[in-house]
């Protein structure tokens, strides 16, 4: 048997080739990250096969990106590859050495070193729907962080241009909101404004909901603002407002795409209340194939939702707080099933409050939430049968 470590980057990728009598037959030769660096690779790993080798076991680190193309190569090769979480190569390098020495040489012998260990489950190529649910989700992910702050800045400015309207509409993101502070962005504006345009823009926006009456009030609220008009101000709050509808219509998109790949699978994940589509979608993209995964426990160190133990001689912590070393993705996605299964779920309600009755923090109460989650999703996923809620 022939073990390969990989140390995936950028640009190279560095490479260690040991025989399973631990004997190096090739230590730290580098390889391109092109066509042809993988062709030197392969010409390497027939050069360093004997007539003993009848396997070829591959490991490399989980680099994101940088590991992509590289895995589907090897792939492609028919190697049998495996996929270690870095933290697991980080902490073999720590356990070997005293020393604070990391290079891309040595991470490749850490992996052939855990490789041969045999502690391991071999890498298994997620379906094409998995892969592009996750590709979506996590694009989804990265609008949302990127639209919260211009939301945050949205409301700062309103204060600054417009303080009173906070109170005047049930809602500041509101498509009537958002139209008229396009076009009016300050009290001082919409106080300038002919009233029947003004009524014209809240009407058109609202859908015909805000009328002559709803301007006029509007119209008498920015004539007594308090609110210092200032043209930067004003400009920052239309540019603003430009950015946040592209990003909404661009995650609207996403979303939409997302309900076409869910409509196809017709996954049993979408059952449990309060678990939609784009919530569904973003648990499964991040958890693969469900057999990966022997126990809802598993499931929930994937997640990193699992709590942290320490106890040293007679001392145990009983308040320790979430690991939180797997996927961020998955953490964030069963957090907000849960907060919406709160909503529509009488069974996570009950929960919850239960929990909050025993006098646990709200955090700590949605915590227990998330594990239950875990194990509705693992079962319904293993099983492939619907949620239903128990009686």
């Amino acid at each position: 048997m022939l073990y390969i470590g990989i140390d995936a980057a950028k640009d190279k990728h560095d490479c260690c080739i040991v025989d399973s009598d631990g004997e190096f037959k090739c230590d730290g030769f580098t390889f391109a990250n092109s066509k042809e660096g993988f062709e030197k690779f392969l010409e390497i790993v027939k050069q360093s096969l004997s007539s003993k080798d009848k396997i070829i076991k591959v490991g490399l680190e989980s680099t994101g990106h940088y590991s992509t193309n590289l895995l589907s190569f090897l792939n492609s090769q028919g190697f049998e590859v495996v996929v270690f979480n870095p933290l697991s190569v980080n902490r073999s390098r720590t356990a070997n050495s005293l020393r604070r020495t990391k290079t891309d040489k040595n991470d490749s012998r850490y992996i052939v070193q855990l490789l041969m260990s045999g502690n391991f489950k071999p890498y298994h190529k997620q379906s094409y729907h998995i892969l592009r649910l996750k590709s979506l989700s996590r694009a989804r992910f990265r609008l949302v962080k990127e639209i919260q702050p211009l939301k945050n800045r949205y409301r700062r400015l309103i204060h600054l241009l417009f303080p009173e309207l906070q109170g005047f509409f049930c809602k500041l993101d509101i498509p009537a909101v958002i139209t008229l502070l396009t076009a009016l962005p300050g009290a001082k504006d919409i106080a300038a404004c002919n009233i029947t345009k003004l009524t014209n823009i809240l009407s058109t926006a609202s859908r015909g909901r805000f009328k002559r009456a709803k301007a006029e009030a509007l119209k008498q609220l920015a004539k007594n603002s308090i609110a210092e008009y200032n043209r930067g101000d004003a400009f920052e709050l239309k540019i603003t407002l430009q950015r946040i509808q592209f990003l909404e219509n661009q995650k609207a998109e996403i979303e939409a795409e997302i309900r076409n790949v869910m409509s196809e699978i017709k996954s049993p994940v979408t059952s449990i209340n309060g678990v939609g589509d784009v919530l569904g979608a973003a648990i499964l993209a991040e958890i693969g194939d469900i057999n990966t995964f022997s126990n809802s426990a598993k499931l929930l160190a994937f997640a990193g939702c699992e709590p942290s133990t320490y106890q040293s001689g007679k001392f145990t912590a009983t308040n320790t707080p979430m690991v939180k070393h797997g996927s961020r993705y998955l953490r964030n996605a069963l957090y907000l099933a849960v907060k919406s299964a709160y909503l529509h779920s009488p069974s996570f309600r009950a929960y919850i409050d239960r929990k909050r009755a025993q006098g646990k923090h709200f955090y700590t109460a949605m915590s227990h939430g998330i594990k239950k989650m875990v194990r509705v999703v693992f079962a319904v996923l293993k099983r492939n049968i619907t949620f239903t809620e128990p009686i």
